[in-house]
């Protein structure tokens, strides 16, 4: 080791998510339509599960 201090580093600004005070909606967007997607994924699995009464689990 130098024993030299680094300096500090400046932020970031190609991320324009952070550098506007929107920025932040293009991601909540994102996350809302794969949420949207993850919902309507786990009610076709229920559904499916529920008209399929051949492969329940037995305890045995």
């Amino acid at each position: 080791m130098s024993g030299r201090m680094k300096e500090p580093r400046a932020p970031r600004t190609s991320d324009p998510e952070r550098t506007s005070p929107k920025g932040g909606t293009a991601r909540e967007d994102r996350l809302k339509a794969a949420l949207k997607a993850n919902i309507a994924r786990r009610k076709a699995q229920a559904k499916a599960r529920s008209q399929d009464p051949g492969e329940q689990e037995q305890d045995g």
